[in-house]
C-alpha cells in the first residue's frame, strides 16, 4: 500500500512541476507578445510625432504605456507624449503627462529631464511680466529645484541662464507696479517696490534706477538722510551713470549752476589759449 502511495505521489509531483513550467512559458511568452506589441505601437506613435500629429501621437504612445507598463519602454513613451505636446505648445497636456511620469516612475533616470522640461512649459508660457506671474514662479522654482538637485547636468547649465532672465522680469515687474503708484503719488507702496528691486534683484538692469527713485521718494517726503543713504550707495556703485548724476542734482540744487560754471572757466581758459596762438 504504501509502495502505490509512493508512487502516486511522484506521479502528481511530475505533473505539478510539468504544468508550473508551462505556466511559466505561458507568462513569458504573454509577456513577450506585450512587449512587442508595444514596441510596435511605439513606433506607430513615433512616426505620427515625426508627421507633426502630436495629438494622436500622444494617444499612441499613452496606448504603448498601457499595454506593458512594467516595461522599460512605458515611461520613454510618457516622456516623449509629454515632448510632444510640448513642441507644438500645448503646455497643459505636456504638464499633465510629465506630472504623471514624477508620479508613477520615482526615481527613473531620467528625472532630471522631465523637470527640465517641466520648467519649460512654464517658462516658455512667460509673455508679460504683468500678466504671467504665476508661470514665472513656476519656472523659478523648477530651475532652482534643476540647480540644486541636478547640478552637474546639462540642464542646470541653462537653468543658469534661464533664471537670469527670470529675475531680469521680476524685477521689471516691481518696477512696473513701483511707478503705477508713483503715479498715483502713493509714495510708501512705491518707495517699498523700489527696495525690493534693490534687496532682491541687485544683480538685473533695473537696480540703478530704483536707488535713484528711493533718492528722490524719500528726499520728497522729507526723508533726506534715508536720501542721502541711497545716493551714497549709488554713488559707491554706479558714479558714473546718468542715475547717480539725477540723484546728485538732487541732494545738490547747485550741481546744475556749478557745472555750468565749470563749463564756462573752461571755454575762457581755451578762448585765452587761441588768442595766444594768432
Amino acid at each position: 500500500m504504501s509502495i502505490k502511495f509512493s508512487l502516486l505521489y511522484i506521479i502528481v509531483f511530475f505533473l505539478i512541476l510539468s504544468c508550473s513550467k508551462n505556466a511559466e512559458k505561458a507568462t513569458l511568452l504573454k509577456e513577450k507578445n506585450l512587449e512587442t506589441q508595444m514596441i510596435e505601437v511605439y513606433k506607430d506613435a513615433m512616426k505620427e510625432f515625426e508627421r507633426g500629429d502630436v495629438i494622436y501621437a500622444g494617444k499612441k504612445f499613452g496606448e504603448a504605456e498601457l499595454l506593458y507598463p512594467q516595461s522599460i519602454w512605458a515611461p520613454r513613451a510618457v516622456l516623449m507624449s509629454a515632448y510632444g505636446y510640448f513642441s507644438q505648445g500645448y503646455y497643459n497636456d505636456a504638464i499633465n503627462e510629465i506630472e504623471r511620469f514624477l508620479s508613477k516612475y520615482k526615481n527613473h533616470t531620467q528625472t532630471d529631464y522631465a523637470y527640465y522640461l517641466l520648467a519649460l512649459c512654464h517658462y516658455d508660457q512667460i509673455i508679460d511680466e504683468r500678466k504671467d506671474l504665476k508661470q514665472i514662479i513656476q519656472a523659478k522654482e523648477y530651475f532652482e529645484l534643476i540647480i540644486k538637485n541636478y547640478p552637474n547636468t546639462e540642464y542646470a547649465f541653462d537653468a543658469r541662464y534661464k533664471l537670469d532672465f527670470i529675475k531680469e522680469i521680476m524685477a521689471s515687474k516691481e518696477m512696473y507696479l513701483a511707478r503705477y503708484y508713483v503715479q498715483r503719488e502713493k509714495w510708501i507702496p512705491a518707495i517699498n517696490r523700489f527696495k525690493t528691486v534693490v534687496n532682491n534683484y541687485e544683480r538685473t538692469i533695473y537696480v540703478e534706477e530704483a536707488l535713484h527713485r528711493l533718492v528722490e521718494l524719500h528726499y520728497k517726503i522729507g526723508l533726506v538722510n534715508e536720501a542721502e543713504k541711497y545716493a551714497l550707495l549709488l554713488g559707491y556703485n554706479y558714479q558714473s551713470s546718468k542715475w547717480y548724476e539725477a540723484s546728485y542734482r538732487i541732494l545738490n540744487k547747485d550741481y546744475s549752476f556749478a557745472k555750468k560754471k565749470k563749463k564756462d572757466q573752461k571755454d575762457n581758459i581755451l578762448n585765452k589759449f587761441k588768442k595766444l596762438l594768432k
